[in-house]
């Protein structure tokens, strides 16, 4: 079977589905994943909990000490580069749109009674943002990497089911993995290529007094995007993913450094030391606990169990993307720089952002209400209004949004090229290209069709299928880590 052109079609007739007949697809689409998900829901939690335990044993046992390659294999990249490009991979622009946004979220609309609801908030969003979000991107990452780079198998999320399963089952099942990992990537990238274009769209609009509603704006947006997201590609990983991914990272210590110093330093040194013991001081119960906030079940799906699921949909794209730019490093260094260093820039991210949100909504806690219930790309600017240069703080958001969404695009037809390539760790110039086009296409679609319900509603149906299949990846790494054992 031709992989390429069977998922391209595919991603194609879902896509002109899900836009054209949105009031067909999204109930579709949400009866079907409501209903697996009222059967097999909290297991993505308890998953979650158990992948941060899992990387953690792996790293403090000797197993760590493993290469992911030969015993004399080097990385690839330098750690900085590295960490970067890993980094504006996994999260990026969800960064930026939900830094106020969350924690103002759940400040002005707790889940439950409180003493202190501004405490409660960080923890809700350092719960959802942090650790248990990169054990699953490390674990997924991890796997294929063991089996690409020490295994050699081909590098596709379907390798470990065929090396460890030999039954008539599993030939089936990896190929089944394989087409279900192209259309996450392939929807979950052009959903943030709809979102990223309306954050964008906002920023310009608050920046230079651009219409909101003007299509003109946002198809200028998509074009400007496609052009730069193509002419990266053609420079390769080892030259525009990780020059932007670098550049990334430089702009949002910037913005990061910015607002540490105009939100008042010791007020944002405090949020800082003081969110992050709480969250540390929390992690037994998040780990222990299904609901720890004590949430109403309505809450608890539409925000909790959503992420869960949100990072499981992302873990085909990011994991085989970290995978791939991670040889040479050992199974320690991988934990450490895939599970501990993003969550610890998280929680500094969230808890500088978050603070700034606060302090804003003091004055004018409904009219921030308001914002966040009606268009969360704009709570950020609202709250950049009470600082020195609101100007140019959100100028750089909106050029931080613009390169990540660069990036993911980018890392996108990478992956994409690898996945119908046969797994080929160098895919051919012509298929990224190719898929760089699909993405640009399923983008502008999105983009045009303003339902970010439906967009949603497809990352959690995908979701679902490959969330059985990680399990199975996990499986097939405990048998590969055995036997390796055995035989050393």
């Amino acid at each position: 079977m031709n992989t390429f052109w069977v998922s391209l079609a595919m991603c194609l007739s879902i896509a002109l589905w899900a836009t054209l007949f949105p009031d067909t697809a999204l109930p579709a689409l949400q009866g079907a994943s409501g209903t697996a998900l009222d059967w097999i829901g909290d297991a993505f939690v308890w998953t979650a909990s158990a992948f941060v335990a899992l990387l953690i044993v792996l790293a403090v046992s000797p197993i760590g000490n493993r290469k992911l390659g030969p015993p004399d294999a080097e990385p690839d990249f330098s750690t900085a580069s590295w960490l970067s490009m890993l980094f504006a991979a996994g999260m990026g622009t969800g960064l930026v749109v939900w830094g106020v946004a969350e924690p103002l979220t759940h400040a002005l609309k707790p889940p439950s009674d409180s003493t202190d609801v501004d405490s409660m908030a960080f923890l809700i969003t350092h719960f959802h943002w942090g650790l248990h979000a990169w054990a699953i991107y490390g674990v997924g990452a991890l796997i294929l990497a063991y089996f690409g780079f020490v295994r050699g198998t081909d590098y596709l999320p379907g390798s470990p089911i065929r090396n460890q399963f030999p039954s008539s089952w599993a030939a089936p099942t990896a190929q089944a993995a394989d087409v279900l990992a192209i259309l996450a990537v392939a929807f979950g990238v052009a959903g943030s290529i709809a979102m990223g274009t309306m954050q964008v769209h906002s920023g310009l609009t608050e920046l230079f007094g651009i219409p909101a509603d003007s299509a003109a704006v946002d198809w200028g947006i998509l074009a400007a995007l496609f052009v730069t997201y193509m002419a990266s590609s053609a420079t390769g990983l080892d030259k525009g993913i990780r020059i932007l991914s670098n550049l990334n990272m430089m702009a949002a210590i910037a913005l990061l450094c910015a607002l540490f110093w105009w939100g008042g330093p010791e007020g944002m040194f405090t949020s800082i030391v003081t969110r992050t013991g709480e969250y540390i001081a929390a992690l037994p119960m998040l780990c222990t606990q299904l609901n720890p906030f004590n949430a109403p079940r309505g809450w608890f799906e539409g925000w909790t169990l959503v992420y869960m699921v949100w990072w499981v949909a992302w873990t085909p794209f990011v994991g085989i993307f970290i995978a791939r730019i991670s040889r040479g490093r050992t199974i320690r260094g991988f934990v450490v720089g895939v599970l501990a260093v993003p969550t610890l820039f998280s929680l500094l991210w969230f808890s500088v952002f978050g603070q700034i949100g606060l302090n804003a909504a003091a004055n004018d806690p409904a009219g921030f209400a308001a914002i966040v219930d009606g268009n969360v790309t704009q709570a950020m600017y609202r709250a950049f209004d009470a600082l020195p240069a609101p100007a140019l703080l959100g100028g750089l958001a909106t050029l931080l949004v613009s390169i990540f969404l660069v990036t993911s695009v980018d890392s996108a037809t990478f992956v994409l090229g690898m996945l119908t390539s046969g797994g080929s760790i160098h895919p051919d110039a012509s298929r990224k290209w190719a898929w760089g086009v699909a993405l640009g296409l399923l983008g502008a679609a999105f983009t045009m069709s303003n339902n970010i319900d439906t967009i949603k509603a497809l990352m959690v149906a995908g979701s679902i299928p490959f969330f059985g299949v990680l399990l199975l990846q996990v499986v097939a790494f405990g048998k590969a880590l055995v036997q390796d054992s055995r035989e050393a």
